[in-house]
């Protein structure tokens, strides 16, 4: 390449996802546009401690012939691809020939591209649109009485072996359990009266439960309802919502992703009209509607709407807390806290705010792990990826044994769980905003 190899110290930038033009699914384009990127990381290498996929495109080059890109059979360039679940960390904290350097390179969204040309060209396995349809899941093991038999059956040996025999889910991955009372259900809705604008915020909220914490985690969303109202925010909820789309983005199912935006953003939309704020308790959701939808929908104003309203609960927050508006009376220390900063909340690029609120708290110490736990909602269950997802995450786990906390923690419950699973100690992860109610005694 002619280029320099200097990065840009200009802010990264992202293209609009050019999904509904026919090129984009060209394999032949795909694939000189793989071998132009992959030569690019095989000459940087900066990557290789992020995730799987990059140390798997560098051992393809290394074992070649020529120990080059041009030296890798094509049809091993999916390799790399299927072991990236798209954090977007490598664009993020990375790599420095994102766009506007020269070079233009968006491994995520390559990746995604790639992922969408062979969910096209051959679909998907049925284990992976099971676990990508979350909504469906949800609604069947979420009916009480199975709920109960499927938290038992994934808690039993013999099962899981069956299982991952017959439908290839890893034995040893953790398996969320499923509530037959959703969130949905646990929350009373409020009018919006009373509310007190703040900054940017307009001081009451529609919570988008997401479908993880609807069916999976409804305590952490009751436990940030909790602290909401006890802030004096309002807090209603959508008449209805779909799954935000981010498990069928990582499939590659693009279509399906319109899909849950055609359900979802008018509903947002129209709140968001009546002066509500958008928050979310998955990271991976909020990063949707902020990143992932005005990116393939780029002119689409009701999607911008929604982007511009919605936040993580943390950043929400303390942009109250910068005008004034954070009850900062806690009751309770939290003692030494290890907190792992969520993939899908670090790209927000919004700061370490879990870590400055929580740190507010009187005689608290909170100790910030930034690294992948390896989960990424589907990845860590599957059987053939399950081991390089716990390898991916031991510098997590070994941290949090390390630091010896009272609790530790994950924006993003799925991570929490990872980060119990390679622990083995019994121990169970707590949501930030768990410990935030517990500071405040409430």
């Amino acid at each position: 390449m002619a280029a320099s190899r200097e990065g840009s110290l200009e802010a990264p930038t992202r293209h609009p996802i050019d999904w509904r033009n026919p090129d984009y699914y060209d394999e032949d384009k795909l694939f000189t546009e793989l071998e132009r990127v992959y030569d690019v990381c095989h000459g940087c290498r900066r990557c290789v401690s992020l995730c799987n996929a990059f140390p798997t495109l560098f051992d393809l080059v290394d074992e070649s012939d020529t120990m080059e890109v041009d030296g890798v059979a094509k049809e091993d360039y999916w390799k790399v691809v299927d072991q990236c679940y798209l954090c977007d960390l490598c664009f993020l904290a990375k790599c420095p020939y994102v766009p506007p350097h020269e070079w233009d390179v968006d491994f995520p969204h390559l990746m995604l591209q790639a992922k969408a040309v062979k969910y096209r060209k051959q679909g998907a396995p049925l284990r992976d649109r099971t676990l990508t349809s979350t909504d469906a899941l949800g609604r069947i093991a979420g009916i009480p009485v199975v709920a109960g038999v499927v938290n038992t059956l994934n808690r039993n040996a013999g099962f899981r072996k069956l299982l991952e025999n017959t439908f290839g889910v890893h034995r040893d991955a953790r398996l969320p359990e499923f509530h037959s009372r959703p969130l949905r259900a646990r929350i009373q809705p409020d009018t919006g009266e009373g509310a007190e604008p703040a900054g940017p915020t307009a001081g009451k909220v529609v919570l988008f439960a997401t479908c993880y914490g609807n069916r999976n985690d409804p305590k952490s969303g009751e436990d940030l309802v909790v602290v909401l109202r006890h802030n004096g925010i309002p807090v209603t909820l959508v008449d209805k919502e779909r799954c935000c789309g981010m498990p069928k983005l990582e499939l590659g199912d693009l279509e399906a992703v319109a899909k849950a935006k055609d359900v979802d953003i008018p509903v947002l939309v129209g709140l968001v009209d009546e002066g509500w704020d958008i928050v979310a308790p998955v990271p991976s959701c909020v990063l949707m509607f902020k990143q992932e939808l005005p990116l393939m929908f780029p002119d689409d104003p009701d999607v911008a709407k929604v982007r511009d309203a919605i936040y993580d609960p943390f950043e929400y927050l303390m942009l109250r807390h910068k005008h004034g508006k954070l009850n900062t009376d806690f009751k309770n220390s939290l003692g030494k806290v290890a907190c792992h900063a969520a993939c899908h909340q670090r790209v927000q690029r919004i700061g370490p705010k879990t870590r400055e609120l929580l740190s507010l708290v009187p005689g608290t110490e909170i100790q910030t792990i930034e690294r992948c736990s390896g989960h990424d909602g589907t990845y860590a269950v599957k059987k053939e990826f399950h081991a390089a997802s716990m390898k991916i995450g031991r510098p997590v786990y070994n941290k949090v044994k390390q630091a010896q906390p009272d609790h530790y923690s994950s924006d993003c419950a799925m991570a929490g769980q990872q980060i119990a699973n390679g622990l083995g100690d019994g121990s169970e992860p707590e949501h930030p905003i768990s410990l935030l109610r517990l500071a405040y005694g409430i």
